[in-house]
């Protein structure tokens, strides 16, 4: 263990609060010379399966979500265990905080003790340093912006599940620019807003800042999302393209699904035909988790039906697993993997959840979680990583905004230019509105 003046010489825990007005961990991490790093862990509501488990109190107070235990673990265990070490090797402490819990969903300190402990880790490494998070992780010359990825429409566990799809995104698929992605989204986002009001649908904000609409059915958000890109004065496809997060799990098991908001429901196969209609129809460019995390077969399935030209992502089927990434890529399933920090536990894992896809051709978006903060580590490591894609939530609140608003100042360092349209799925060709 290092003794010089980059060495851990403290580390201290606190309650804080989450954007949904939720205890939430947050972690500082002091160096010997005076350098120090500040980390808040995230809190998803729609979780995969295998993702590392946060640490409750449990009981009646904050519906028994309050993180003392975490925070003591971390002011006691943690910090003891830490002192010392040197910050710049961050596969060994994060190997020394996984060894430390000893279970292997993190489940003994928490995920959210832990990460918030491995983020802050890494943020003092890099003011140690006297440069920000991003730079001190790149691995080579050459940064750029992500591409964003920004909610319109909430539906889902983030918006009281009033819609059964989860997400409905935009994609400025045309911009060259950062701000500029950022100034069509926000143009979509306002007609979004305005459609919704004028139609008597407008039912507020959902979780992660898009709107929380009142729709008739699912595909009504379709509809309603490529009106948003026609009024706002784009050409669908070419300028700017749908995503969708229809998080599968939190409807289906079995090979069933259970829609809801559609009142129906439909096999794998018809789930994949009612997806695949869509794509037809709307110029989607992206879907994550079109199927149940325990649908292999038909994620793999669904992949090879639509081609290359569409970006399947797996996250709840994933959760930033390396080994599920290298299982997924062998079988054919997924083209994309979802990488957050806080599913794997560590940043070392999520990294390493990244290499994986990278070794199998894949793309890869960094993405915050439902349940955020000010915190904008999520940015740096998509900069830093060299992360094509970047999906925060929408553009408004200003726990989305923070982050947005982190890569426009870093902007002003690397450029703003984005990765060219031919690194995506989608390719240089516009796939306009086939309406």
């Amino acid at each position: 263990m290092n003794k010089n003046k980059d060495a851990i010489a403290n580390v201290l825990a606190r309650r804080v609060w989450d954007s949904r007005g939720r205890p939430t961990i947050e972690v500082e991490v002091h160096l010997a010379g005076g350098a120090s790093g500040r980390a808040i862990a995230p809190a998803g509501a729609s979780k995969g399966s295998g993702e590392a488990v946060d640490l409750r109190d449990g009981g009646p107070r904050f519906g028994g979500l309050d993180v003392t235990r975490a925070v003591a673990g971390v002011n006691d265990e943690i910090a003891r265990i830490l002192r010392g070490f040197n910050p710049h090797n961050q596969s060994q402490i994060d190997g020394a905080l996984t060894a430390l819990d000893g279970t292997p969903d993190r489940s003994r300190l928490g995920a959210n003790a832990i990460v918030a402990t491995s983020m802050a880790v890494a943020h003092a490494a890099a003011a140690s340093r006297g440069m920000p998070l991003w730079q001190s992780l790149r691995a080579a010359p050459g940064a750029q912006l992500p591409l964003p990825e920004i909610q319109i429409f909430g539906g889902g566990a983030h918006a009281g599940r009033r819609v059964d799809i989860q997400d409905f995104m935009v994609i400025a698929v045309g911009a060259t620019e950062y701000a500029q992605a950022l100034e069509w989204t926000a143009e979509v986002y306002r007609a979004g807003g305005e459609l919704l009001s004028e139609s008597g649908r407008l039912s507020g904000v959902a979780d992660e800042g898009g709107y929380w609409p009142a729709f008739d059915s699912n595909e009504q958000g379709l509809e309603m999302l490529l009106r948003a890109i026609e009024r706002a004065g784009f050409v669908p496809g070419d300028e700017v393209a749908i995503a969708l997060d229809v998080a599968a799990s939190q409807f289906g098991r079995g090979g069933h699904y259970r829609l809801r908001r559609d009142g129906r429901e439909l096999d794998s196969d018809g789930m994949c035909e009612l997806l695949l209609n869509w794509l037809r129809r709307f110029p989607i460019v992206s879907i994550e988790d079109p199927l149940a995390e325990d649908d292999a077969a038909s994620f793999a399935g669904f992949t090879a039906a639509i081609g290359s030209t569409v970006q399947v992502v797996g996250d709840d089927f994933l959760v930033t697993n390396a080994g599920r990434i290298d299982t997924a890529a062998r079988d054919g399933a997924c083209n994309a993997a979802l990488i957050k920090p806080n599913q794997a536990g560590t940043l070392s894992e999520a990294e390493a959840a990244l290499t994986a896809a990278r070794s199998a051709g894949w793309g890869a978006i960094v993405s915050a979680r439902s349940g955020e903060s000010e915190d904008t580590t999520i940015v740096h490591l998509a900069v830093g990583w060299g992360v094509p894609q970047l999906k925060v939530g929408s553009i408004s609140r200003s726990e989305r905004t923070a982050k947005w608003n982190e890569a426009l100042r870093m902007a002003e360092t690397i450029g703003g230019k984005l990765p060219p349209r031919s690194s995506f799925p989608w390719g240089s060709k516009p796939r306009s509105n086939p309406r």
